[in-house]
């Protein structure tokens, strides 16, 4: 009884979590276009890659040594809340006149501490799950599923519910309700179970800011696992930054624009999450059949089909297929990629570095991986002309697939499959 209790609890969190990150994610580029910040897009999925080089890996070190996971995690999503309100806010106040220089501060403010809750959850859940004596490889990716569903019921929120006569998608009001939410978990977190930190006396100063965890670049096999996850972390935010502008330029067509691809893209593009709820039901069974290798291969050549797909699809029958199977296999590119990657870490880290060394997961991937990969296909979507000429779409998508494939390629020569680690209960 106490184990279930304990899982819904971990569900509640999970939800939240991406339910504040799902109510603008998807949807912030077309907002932007909307108020005439289109060629700034990529500037503000770049900060999230920006502040993931280094917040995931300090508030990591605050978890680990001074203050309890649970409570940094709410005090990151205290202060994410406020700045997201604040966007929100001043873009109410300011109407069609949004400047880009106050939005993106406060946009900024708030995705610093957002994106170091995301491995921090993961370390709150993970010591939950070990104190109760319960497996995280084996009981960890049915709850994750929830955060998934909490991101998708966000996404649709966001497209269908319009308030004032306009769509959230289009409008500042996804930001409202982002801090909204950031805010609930902020007073939720407190009641997670309490994680121990780690002040060790006659430690080195390595140790005693929780450094120690930079000492996994020493294993040449686990160098080549972050080097690839920041290679292949240059695919996560290219969709989330441009997918909803791409549909959205169809609407230039009239023949199109009445499409449920092009008024509807955000719905659309909800089945990328959906595609992760039952993708994380996978990678229990993937990742004891296949091990890390295998998986992550799985993920680089599924962000190949992810692109190449939007490339050949437009949003009419039955083109507009190619768009849904291109959200199909948006489950597996993340999925076997983010979550099976944070569980190889958690199993193959000691636990007083656990916290740090998912920080340095995080800026790996969701930073310095996230920050190259956005501004560079900004440079591809300004090279192929797209605002100007939405025809040249497909040509970016398709660099984006050929990216996607050297990097896959590159991996399964250079990386080794290390003995897994996996707990016995899990087997």
């Amino acid at each position: 009884m106490k184990n279930r209790q304990l899982t819904v609890r971990l569900i509640l969190m999970n939800f939240l979590q991406y339910a504040a990150w799902g109510a603008y994610l998807t949807s912030l580029g077309r907002y932007l276009g909307n108020v005439g910040l289109g060629p700034q897009i990529k500037w503000f999925f770049a900060m999230q890659g920006i502040v993931s080089i280094f917040m995931p890996t300090l508030m990591g070190i605050v978890a680990d040594r001074f203050i309890q996971a649970q409570k940094t995690l709410s005090l990151c999503h205290g202060l994410a809340g406020l700045f997201m309100l604040g966007a929100g806010v001043y873009c109410m106040s300011a109407g069609a006149g949004v400047e880009f220089a106050p939005l993106f501060v406060l946009y900024s403010l708030s995705v610093a501490f957002y994106m170091p809750t995301i491995a921090i959850s993961n370390s709150v859940a993970y010591n939950a799950l070990g104190k109760a004596g319960m497996d995280p490889v084996k009981d960890f990716p049915p709850i994750r599923v929830f955060g998934t569903i909490g991101f998708i019921c966000s996404m649709l929120l966001t497209n269908f519910l319009k308030i004032g006569g306009t769509a959230m998608q289009d409008s500042y009001t996804q930001l409202i309700s982002s801090g909204i939410i950031s805010l609930v978990l902020c007073a939720y977190a407190l009641t997670m179970p309490a994680c121990e930190t780690n002040r060790g006396e006659n430690k080195s100063l390595a140790e005693a800011f929780g450094l120690k965890a930079f000492s996994l670049f020493k294993d040449g096999q686990f160098a080549i696992f972050f080097i690839f996850s920041m290679l292949l972390g240059a695919s996560l935010q290219i969709t989330n930054g441009y997918a909803n502008t791409f549909l959205g330029s169809f609407a230039a067509d009239p023949a199109l624009a009445d499409t449920f691809a092009v008024k509807n893209s955000n719905a659309l593009i909800a089945i990328s999450q959906a595609s992760e709820t039952l993708c994380i039901l996978l990678i229990p069974f993937c990742m004891k059949k296949f091990g890390i290798k295998k998986v992550m291969l799985i993920a680089m050549f599924a962000w190949v089909f992810r692109f190449g797909f939007f490339g050949l699809g437009n949003p009419s029958m039955p083109g507009v297929l190619l768009f849904v199977l291109s959200c199909i296999v948006y489950g597996v590119a993340f999925d076997f990629f983010n979550i099976s990657g944070s569980l190889y870490v958690n199993e193959n880290t000691t636990p007083d570095i656990r916290s740090s060394a998912q920080g340095v997961f995080m800026l790996m991937t969701n930073g310095l991986g996230a920050t190259i990969g956005t501004l560079a296909a900004g440079k591809v979507v300004e090279a192929c002309d797209v605002f100007n000429t939405p025809a040249n779409w497909a040509q970016a998508w398709y660099i984006f697939a050929g990216y996607a494939c050297v990097v896959g390629v590159l991996f399964a020569i250079l990386f080794r499959d290390p003995q897994k680690k996996i707990s016995p209960k899990a087997q």
